[in-house]
């Protein structure tokens, strides 16, 4: 009798940089991470803090922040509903890596 194993987990990343960029890669994320981490922490704000980024776009990558854990998302009992946006404790550990990043585009865009 064959031993059958079972077919790999897709999310599963052997490679630590794979998975790193599966949390915080794009367009958008980082810069995301950056606005929160700066006290932009409403979406309004975030928006006008992003050019470019459409509301949609803007919705969808904050959900997927959400759901990696890398940000909570708090919803007040207001008319109107009011919303804020947090790094948690594992948003705030990929801070070194945002900084650096910041750090090289203002030492290499010309």
């Amino acid at each position: 009798m064959k031993n059958i194993l079972p077919a790999p987990d897709p999310t599963e990343h052997s490679c630590p940089v794979t998975y790193c960029l599966s949390m915080i890669g794009g367009k958008w994320k980082p810069v995301i991470i950056f606005c929160i981490a700066n006290g932009v922490d409403r979406f309004g704000a975030m928006q006008r803090a992003v050019p470019g980024v459409t509301k949609q776009m803007l919705t969808k990558q904050l959900r997927e922040l959400e759901a990696d854990l890398l940000i909570t998302r708090t919803v007040y009992a207001e008319v109107p509903p009011r919303v804020d946006y947090a790094l948690t404790k594992k948003g705030r550990s990929v801070l070194p890596i945002i900084e650096q990043m910041r750090f090289w585009g203002e030492q290499n865009r010309s």
